[in-house]
């Protein structure tokens, strides 16, 4: 593998762990909101990441023989299909006849984990990429 390569594939799982992280803040903001443009409380969601060919050249292809590098790309945002939870409060503007409310999916302990994951992939990512530049910059000194 080339330092571009490397540095290729541990960009693209900053770029992944940065839309988790967002999606996770966003799942935690509206974790009370009963009302949507959709209609109905806020879906939790989820991201779905899949392994991806890394673009190479055909030279680089040829380079890597059967290893094949694949770098991490978010391939869909999903929605929770957890049942919305119902909470009585007839004072509620969204409450039902029965004064139920129906609230959003958001398991906010599962939202906190996820963050907390995604930041440490995040900073095991950025701890890769300077492990890239410190041997390339090494490589460079090598060569004066």
């Amino acid at each position: 593998m080339d330092i571009l390569s490397a540095m290729k594939i541990s960009g693209s799982g900053l770029k992944a762990e940065r839309i988790r992280l967002n999606i996770s803040a966003m799942n935690l903001a509206n974790a009370n909101t009963t009302r949507t443009m959709e209609g109905g409380p806020y879906k939790a969601k989820s991201v779905i990441f899949a392994a991806q060919p890394l673009e190479n050249s055909f030279q680089e292809a040829l380079n890597a023989g059967v290893s094949k590098l694949r770098k991490v790309e978010v391939v869909k945002i999903v929605e929770d299909r957890t049942p919305f939870k119902e909470v009585y409060d007839p004072n509620h503007p969204d409450a039902d006849e029965n004064g139920m409310v129906k609230m959003p999916n958001v398991n906010v302990a599962e939202q906190m984990v996820d963050m907390i994951e995604a930041r440490r992939a995040y900073e095991a990512n950025v701890t890769a990429l300077e492990a890239v530049k410190s041997m390339a910059l090494k490589a460079l000194e090598i060569g004066r």
